[in-house]
């Protein structure tokens, strides 16, 4: 065989080659079909924000239950607050207890002002959600008085429900909120 056919059918399969490589890199990508739209991340952003939205809305009875609705019923739920990491729905729910019966029972007339909210939709079913918030209200002796902080929260898909699968909150210090002017406060959280 001369040195030209040779390097005709050493060309042949290599175009071969690298067509069989395309097609099975093309098969195994995600369909475009898949792909979002920016409407459709509106819309997936806007449930989130109305979930959120609604669920700490402090007018309505049983906060517990409502903040734990937030999170799937079954599988690991990591929350990082004030130094501590919790791992389980049960662990999540007895911080939440807590806070709420020595924090929360004691606000009167509190208002959730959510100061800043951005999600990011990553897909069809996954976002993260980052957020600050105040939360204006009077203690037990009708002093003013102002918490605050941020959270960032990993939001996913599970049965058609939005549920956080991991967090982290963070306050703001008692001495931050002082010197801050009320309407450029940016907090969120539990």
């Amino acid at each position: 065989m001369n040195i030209r056919r040779f390097l005709e059918i050493a060309l042949t399969l290599t175009a071969m080659t690298a067509m069989t490589a395309a097609t099975a890199v093309t098969a195994c990508a995600p369909a475009a079909s898949g792909s979002l739209s920016e409407t459709d991340r509106g819309v997936i952003a806007d449930s989130i924000r109305k979930l959120v939205t609604a669920t700490y809305d402090l007018s309505q009875p049983n906060a517990v239950a409502r903040l734990m609705s937030l999170y799937p019923q079954t599988g690991p739920v990591y929350s990082t607050s004030s130094g501590q990491v919790t791992k389980t729905r049960a662990d999540l729910q007895r911080q939440i207890d807590t806070f709420w019966r020595y924090v929360g029972s004691n606000m009167r007339k509190p208002e959730w002002e959510w100061t800043s909210m951005q999600i990011d939709v990553l897909s069809r079913d996954a976002a993260v959600m980052t957020a600050s918030y105040r939360v204006p209200h009077l203690t037990p002796r009708n002093t003013p008085h102002v918490i605050a902080g941020a959270w960032t929260a990993v939001f996913v898909n599970r049965g058609g429900r939005w549920v956080v699968i991991q967090e982290h909150l963070s306050d703001v210090p008692a001495s931050a909120l002082d010197s801050l002017p009320a309407q450029s406060s940016e907090h969120a959280g539990h």
